[in-house]
């Protein structure tokens, strides 16, 4: 019987279990995002003042704390490939799985924080969110490099993203399941559902990092005895000069000079701007510009297909991204928002069929977008290895510096949305509460400033993509890391780690 479980165990492909760590990731992060403002607002009572200083802290903590943790795990790997240490990709691999172990069932630990009131409601919401957003952030570092760090190739690198998008897919239904749980004055049954929640997550990651763990640990300890056999070989000889460590400020000069990064980290800050205001703004997009013409229950499945929609899109995505390359499809998904948004200002905010679609598939095709871009990261790691000649690629640091250029992004989407809405119709979405009784009676009684507000939307909803379309075809126009270029590149990795690259389909 034993033999039978560990069989069945054993043939499922790496691709599939580096996939799975995407589910035991969304099934819990996908409750957060929906219910922990509401718990602490509406359930423990937080006041005004403690929740602003929370998310201000966590605003600070969740932007330093990807470079600093890349920095912890890959300072490292940063020496040259002349350095006297060889480290093998299969000890990186490990490395990677080991983090992921230890961190994943900490991860889940403090997503069951948020859950139990243990302390004064500011103190733990400032507490929760920073330990959950660390835990997340090593967790969300070490999967991501392992993308670039299981494969070379294009095509299983995609296959690679293929998985966790149809894992993530799968982890979103947690949110469904949640509604039946959710009860703001009956609060135990939700904590149950968040303790199996917290649970299955816990024994996945172990699981499945125990199982890939077995994977590379032969692998690894080969390429040990073929170390110590080459030392031997070398006795007598001069020993290779060791370097010093490369410094922060040395590795962010480096960066400096990588250009495509840099094009990629612009257009990247604009793609996060775009993904974010959508999240942001597609309540009050659906409350003025549709809540009169459309159903309560068609707004809510507007709703819902924008959070499970992008998944399932970025599977269709992924497979041209195999046939015409990462670059391209990105290309023709910004040309798709620009043409998208001009056809829909010219047909003016009273087509709400073509209103509906459009404000669905803005969202759908500007969150997958942003589900493809893990591969173009992956490719700059593989650039920044060969530019700089290092002896194994720093994946959890790049990714973390192009997370510290791009997440200013999450800010500036709510700030400058509110600015601009305010500027176009006087309507600031922060004194509607106070004023509401006074905003309801313009709206009855003034149609001119109700038609002033929707117009306001609708421009701001056209407008928005428009620009971000602009500035995107822009930047990707000067990004050269495709065609030949790319394939140089990963040709040079291969051969410059002087091993074959692991092939994820034969493992």
């Amino acid at each position: 019987m034993a033999r039978r479980v560990w069989s069945c165990f054993s043939s499922i492909s790496t691709a599939v279990l580096y996939g799975s760590l995407s589910l035991f990731v969304s099934i819990l992060h996908n409750v957060f995002l929906l219910y922990y403002v509401d718990t602490f607002v509406s359930v423990y009572k937080i006041d005004k003042v403690s929740f602003w200083v929370g998310e201000t802290v966590f605003l600070i903590w969740n932007s330093l704390n990807d470079p600093l943790f890349g920095w912890i795990s890959d300072r490292s790997f940063l020496g040259s490939q002349h350095a006297g240490v060889r480290i093998s990709n299969p000890q990186v691999v490990l490395k990677r799985l080991q983090a992921l172990s230890r961190t994943g069932p900490l991860f889940a630990l403090s997503f069951l924080a948020f859950w139990v009131s243990w302390a004064r409601p500011g103190l733990q919401f400032l507490v929760c969110l920073c330990l959950y957003d660390g835990f997340l952030t090593v967790v969300d570092l070490n999967h991501n490099a392992l993308l670039a760090d299981l494969a070379v190739s294009a095509s299983e690198r995609t296959l690679l993203n293929f998985q966790c998008s149809l894992f993530s897919a799968l982890g979103s239904l947690s949110v469904f399941m949640s509604y039946s749980f959710w009860d703001k004055e009956d609060f135990f049954s939700f904590r149950m559902f968040c303790v199996a929640l917290a649970a299955l997550s816990i024994l996945g990651f172990s699981v499945a990092c125990w199982l890939l763990r077995q994977r590379f640990q032969g692998r690894a300890r080969r390429d040990e005895e073929e170390d110590s056999v080459l030392k031997e070989l070398c006795v007598g000889q001069a020993p290779l000069a060791q370097e010093k460590e490369l410094t922060l400020g040395q590795y962010l000069k480096q960066l400096s000079k990588h250009t495509n990064f840099l094009w990629f980290a612009s257009m990247n800050l604009v793609q996060v701007f775009h993904c974010h205001f959508n999240s942001n703004f597609f309540p009050l997009f659906l409350e003025h510009l549709l809540s009169d013409r459309i159903s309560a229950s068609t707004g809510s499945f507007l709703l819902g297909f924008s959070y499970i929609a992008p998944h399932l899109n970025n599977l269709y995505f992924l497979s041209l991204c195999g046939r015409y390359g990462v670059y391209t499809v990105v290309r023709w998904l910004f040309f798709l928002k620009l043409i998208l948004s001009v056809i829909m200002l010219l047909a003016g905010p009273d087509q709400i069929y073509l209103l509906c679609i459009f404000i669905a598939s803005n969202r759908v095709f500007t969150e997958g977008t942003c589900k493809l871009l893990n591969l173009v990261i992956s490719d700059l790691v593989d650039e920044d290895l060969v530019m700089n000649r290092r002896q194994q690629a720093a994946s959890a640091l790049l990714f973390g510096m192009v997370a510290l250029v791009t997440k200013p992004g999450q800010t500036f989407a709510p700030l400058i949305g509110t600015w601009l809405l305010c500027v176009y119709t006087g309507y600031d979405i922060f004194q509607r509460d106070p004023l509401q009784e006074v905003v309801r009676t313009q709206e009855l009684w003034n149609p001119a400033w109700f038609s002033t507000l929707r117009h306001g939307c609708f421009h701001l909803l056209v407008f928005i993509p428009i620009t971000c379309a602009f500035l995107q075809l822009l930047a990707w126009s000067q990004f050269s890391l495709h065609g030949k270029r790319l394939q140089s590149i990963k040709l040079q990795r291969q051969s410059a780690s002087q091993e074959l690259p692991i092939d994820v389909k034969d493992i």
